[in-house]
């Protein structure tokens, strides 16, 4: 099967048992159930995948609990970061789910076991509440315990229908397509922009390809705002595992999607040991301090949102935002994501960011962060992108790199918002792999191509007042149709002249009816 009929299968399963069995439930309230039971269904697999240990004569989810010893499941523990007995397996619990009366309250003492196995353990902060929000008691089930069982056997039943294969073996990202795929449907209804909870992989693709670019060897690699970890997780898809040698870092101030992109590292063999994701404030509670710099950063960070910005007097004095000499607006934190992830890039890496238009214009504080940023040669490249890439906003968004070892002082403009960067579908444009490898090419090349590209060096950007509009550098081809002024003039002759003579044969013409 293709990745195209993959993906289509998988969501058309998946969306059917979201709507069959969610009933009266709002979509976003209850997008946590599906993909918590597609979780819960991987971790099982793989979980029994590791302790058969590839010999076929052995059937973990057939072998009864109490030949688990204490020593085999604290090796399991030290190497998997949690335990799963056999009868906590999804595959055992989806064959009695239907007819199960305790069904709700034996998943969530499942849920606590699994997590509680790390306790004490290196693992503990990765695996602890990562059920969290699939609640089994909630009223969204049901207003009885027969109407929440009935709602959570359907959704186990419908999960275990679904045909993946190995994990290992699938063309594409199938979780992560699931998330987006759910998000972006219970965006549009719940009126929420779907670019603040996910970014699509295409995009995610562009972005971890620039910030890893020509790198044979990274470090980490960080993402200060990592939502669902879509970005983490196509930076890894760049290169062989071992090649990334201390892991994924990535802080995400919503619960529910920290929770995701912790779900998102596991199912895609990330061991705990290799990811550091935590739930907290980057701006103003930054938790990886100690542990940069960091080779590669890839980010799509919030909109414009407010923050505490001048209201705390301390920030100005913070070594992430004291170098400008100016905090980002209140109303805007956008730089100062960018100036965070500045400071935690290091001297041979690249931070990759998605950014709204407008801070490359605008006047004040953030004009002065550009200068900040131009004056000390930091932003190698400003990308413009086609409209309408992500769900449930219609935005041009740009892409920002900076890097900390550019050999010249130009910065390049790109402006990839054209019909050859990108292909129209029913709801959203998408970038294909020809656009993202264009659009990369582009960026290693640096060579002025006339309405595409320009290479402008920072004094002539300091006279522009430090504006990184890529429309105010690369001039828009006029696609406008080129009139020969001379062949119009003469077709207007030649055409003056046959009204003169159809005037005059109509004079005649009158004269001899009057007459």
């Amino acid at each position: 099967m293709s990745s195209a009929e993959q993906r289509a299968k998988l969501q058309s399963n998946i969306w059917k048992i979201a709507n069959d069995v969610r009933g009266s439930v709002d979509g976003w309230d209850f997008k946590q159930y599906v993909l918590g039971t597609l979780f819960y269904r991987f971790i099982s697999e793989h979980f029994s995948n590791y302790m058969e240990g590839g010999d076929e004569s052995i059937k973990y989810a057939e072998l009864d609990d109490s030949i688990i010893t204490k020593e085999i499941k604290e090796d399991a523990i030290k190497t998997k970061g949690y335990f799963i007995y056999p009868s906590q397996l999804f595959a055992n619990i989806a064959k009695s789910a239907d007819t199960n009366d305790s069904l709700n309250t034996e998943l969530k003492k499942i849920f606590d076991a699994i997590e509680n196995s790390a306790n004490g353990y290196p693992s503990e902060l990765d695996i602890k509440g990562l059920f969290a929000d699939f609640d089994t008691t909630s009223n969204r089930l049901g207003n009885t315990v027969k109407d929440k069982n009935s709602r959570l056997a359907a959704v186990i039943k419908g999960v275990e229908q679904l045909d993946f294969g190995k994990f290992e073996d699938n063309q594409i990202d199938l979780f992560g397509d699931a998330y987006e795929y759910l998000i972006s449907n219970y965006a549009a209804n719940a009126g929420k922009s779907g670019g603040e909870f996910f970014t699509p992989q295409c995009v995610s693709k562009l972005i971890a390809k620039l910030a890893v670019h020509k790198q044979t060897t990274i470090n980490k690699i960080y993402d200060p705002a990592a939502g669902s970890g879509s970005l983490l997780l196509q930076a890894k898809k760049q290169f062989d595992a071992h090649i990334i040698e201390d892991g994924f870092f990535g802080q995400e101030i919503n619960h529910t999607t920290y929770n995701l992109a912790r779900m998102n590292m596991f199912l895609h063999n990330i061991n705990y040991d290799k990811f550091h994701i935590v739930l907290g404030n980057t701006l103003t509670d930054p938790q990886f301090g100690n542990h940069k710099p960091f080779d590669a950063i890839v980010s799509n960070p919030p909109y414009s949102i407010n923050w505490i910005g001048s209201d705390d007097p301390t920030l100005i004095n913070d070594e992430r935002f004291a170098p400008a000499g100016v905090l980002a607006p209140k109303s805007k934190a956008d730089f100062a994501f960018v100036l965070h992830s500045l400071s935690y890039l290091s001297v041979k890496g690249r931070a990759a960011m998605v950014c709204f238009p407008g801070i490359f214009y605008r006047g004040g504080a953030e004009q002065k962060i550009r200068k900040y940023l131009i004056d000390n040669n930091f932003v190698e490249t400003v990308i413009s992108l086609a409209p309408n890439l992500f769900f449930g906003t219609s935005i041009a968004v740009n892409i920002l790199v900076l890097s900390k070892h550019k050999s010249d002082t130009k910065v390049q403009f790109i402006d990839a918002s054209g019909d050859d960067f990108f292909k129209k579908e029913t709801n959203n444009n998408v970038l294909t792999e020809d656009h993202i490898e264009k659009i990369v090419t582009l960026f290693d090349r640096k060579e002025d191509i006339d309405y595409v590209t320009k290479l402008v060096d920072k004094d002539k950007i300091a006279e522009e007042n430090y504006n990184l509009s890529v429309s105010s550098y690369v001039e828009a081809k006029d696609t406008r149709e080129v009139i020969d002024i001379n062949a119009l003039n003469a077709k207007i002759k030649t055409t003056v002249a046959k009204i003169d003579k159809l005037r005059a044969e109509i004079d005649e013409i009158i004269a001899e009816i009057e007459v």
